[in-house]
């Protein structure tokens, strides 16, 4: 099992998105210290295998030096797995880039469709700096991948958006506008879990005759649930303590997305904690509390042992408790009935004798099965 570790150096970013609620407009910067203190803390934490991705705000703020000796210091940990970078990659250079093909960083940009899509929702100018950073990495090597938020604007637009990402073979996720706890103006771009749901089968439809060409990976990892009935994204996993963030001052938090949030404080590394010791924590209580929730209502949901009651964060923004599940359960629900739907049609076919499919002819559709077993 992989332990997911993110670090954020900084919640300040230099983009400013209509709809964004996890950026803030401070100075603060993670010092080296911190990482050290991450991997003295990380040393005999836990046994399983950790994967460190870069978060922020904008995480390449941090400069090429932080990365050049956090890198180096971070793989002297000998249950390393891997690192990952989520970033508008505005900062990206050829020296960066050639770090990060170095050490295997998997890097990830946001880019909300088209150009006059995107730029409405995220700023003028924001489609033409990432893209013009995203051919350069290209060019030297370094894969981006890329995450689509869909917003109350922004569905509206659902061909044009997914056309897009398919003539570009931009391989992509995609993400739900949330309302905010901060109390800033991201709540009215929120996307209703019912459009939510009615784009993921949209995409669907559409995406079983181009999984040659690109990849959606909230479909690939939709499918391959419904066929192991476990979820294998963290929307649809019990992240709880398999997956923590670390903030620019050295607070630990359970996600990335709470990050500045001091109600959400598991500890800090600079007291090397244990895990028990975070579960010690007022924090880890309240995610028990959406966990009890969970497992208290909907038991009886066909869907939960591949949803697990989505995403805590999510659940806690729309309902400001703990006790509460993600607030897209309509969409998951949604988006998993049709799924399981379409698989069980190809499994009733295969076990009542009609025997293997025939081959696939050019144009013609892939099936759920081949969905569900993409590498």
């Amino acid at each position: 099992m992989t332990f997911h570790v993110m670090i954020i150096p900084t919640l300040n970013c230099p983009s400013n998105c209509k709809y964004c609620w996890g950026s803030e407009n401070k100075r603060e910067m993670m010092d080296l210290e911190i990482i050290d203190q991450i991997v003295e803390w990380l040393g005999d934490f836990r046994d399983d295998k950790v994967h460190f991705t870069f978060h922020g705000g904008e995480p390449l703020l941090a400069g090429y030096d932080f990365y050049k000796e956090a890198l180096a210091k971070l793989s002297t940990l000998d249950n390393l797995e891997g690192f990952s970078l989520q970033s508008n990659i505005w900062l990206l250079t050829e020296e960066l880039i050639d770090l990060f093909l170095e050490y295997n960083v998997v890097v990830s940009t946001s880019i909300d469709g088209p150009k006059e899509i995107n730029d409405y929702q995220r700023g003028v100018g924001y489609f033409d700096k990432t893209m013009s950073k995203f051919r350069l990495a290209k060019d030297k090597g370094l894969i981006i991948n890329f995450v689509l938020t869909v917003t109350d604007y922004s569905k509206d637009f659902s061909d044009e958006l997914y056309e897009f990402f398919k003539s570009e073979k931009m391989n992509l996720k995609i993400h739900a506008a949330l309302p905010s706890l901060r109390g800033d103006n991201a709540d009215p771009w929120a996307l209703d879990q019912e459009e939510h749901g009615k784009l993921l089968i949209d995409w669907l439809d559409k995406y079983l005759y181009d999984l040659d060409k690109f990849t959606v990976m909230d479909l690939d990892h939709i499918c391959k649930s419904s066929l192991r009935r476990r979820g294998t994204l963290c929307t649809f996993a019990d992240c709880i303590g398999t997956t923590l963030a670390v903030g620019s001052e050295g607070s630990i938090y359970p996600c990335y997305r709470f990050v500045g949030m001091p109600e959400y404080v598991l500890g800090n590394v600079s007291t090397n904690p244990s895990f028990d010791d975070l579960k010690q924590s007022d924090a880890w209580a309240k995610l028990m509390e959406f966990r009890d929730y969970v497992d208290e209502n909907c038991k009886k949901c066909r869907y939960v042992k591949y949803c697990e009651g989505g995403c805590p964060y999510n659940a806690i923004v729309a309902y400001q408790t703990p006790q509460a599940v993600d607030p897209q359960c309509t969409a998951y629900k949604m988006i998993f009935g049709e799924v399981s739907k379409r698989m069980n049609k190809e499994f009733a076919k295969s076990a009542f004798g009609m025997g293997a499919p025939a081959p696939r002819k050019e144009g013609d559709p892939f099936s759920i099965m081949d969905l569900a077993m993409k590498p």
